[in-house]
């Protein structure tokens, strides 16, 4: 594969890493990004470029790996995103009990 086939190929990767937005919206870092690609692959010589591609490889891993870390941290981790009121009602329920339902206003009554 030729160095700037594989640069395109890891400016896509990285590019799927990042949150998705529409081409007619990009982020500073989506612009940047496409900047610096843009520059390498026009001035940079065979080595500058392919430790370039190498570098950027490596925080496609980084990036790739902290999303998975994410997904699995909320996937094992359910309760992480509650409040205490809804931990306590499932740790309840897990042991078959049910809180009672308490009644906010009393005036209504």
């Amino acid at each position: 594969m030729s160095l700037q086939a594989q640069a395109r190929s890891t400016y896509r990767a990285l590019l799927r890493e990042l949150p998705r937005r529409s081409l007619s919206n990009p982020t500073p870092l989506h612009n940047r990004i496409r900047e610096l690609y843009r520059d390498q692959i026009k001035s940079a010589d065979e080595g500058t470029l392919h430790a370039h591609i190498q570098e950027a490889e490596q925080v496609v891993q980084y990036a790739r790996a902290q999303r998975q870390y994410l997904a699995l941290v909320e996937r094992y981790n359910p309760g992480m995103t509650m409040d205490e009121q809804e931990k306590i009602r499932l740790t309840a329920r897990r042991v078959g009990l049910n809180l009672p339902i308490e009644v906010k206003d009393r005036k209504e009554e």
